[in-house]
């Protein structure tokens, strides 16, 4: 089972991952990443599927011509986990 990170946890870990948000309710935490166009967006989107199923940790996801909106959350912690965290890393590692 995944355990399910501490508010204090979440807290230090957000301070390196700048343009995640923290939903309100605080068991996810969300991101847009834009790009110059659909074919990047779609190349970043395809990348990242290649990442997350490595992980065997899948993203929420919505695309829009240039842009992914990302929430990830792990459904059997019941919020955030380590999970969540190291994908997040790995998404602002392939946008960048």
């Amino acid at each position: 089972m995944v355990e399910k990170l501490t508010a204090d946890t979440i807290a230090a870990q957000l301070a390196d991952l700048s343009d995640w948000t923290l939903a309100d309710d605080g068991l996810s935490i969300s991101r847009s990443f834009k790009f110059d166009n659909f074919i990047a967006a779609f190349g970043f989107m395809s990348q990242a599927a290649i990442v997350a199923e490595k992980m065997n940790h899948h993203p929420e996801w919505f695309n829009v011509y240039n842009r992914v909106d990302v929430t990830l959350t792990t459904h059997d912690a019941g919020g955030l986990s380590a999970l969540d965290m190291n994908l997040a890393v790995h998404l602002d590692a392939l946008a960048s």
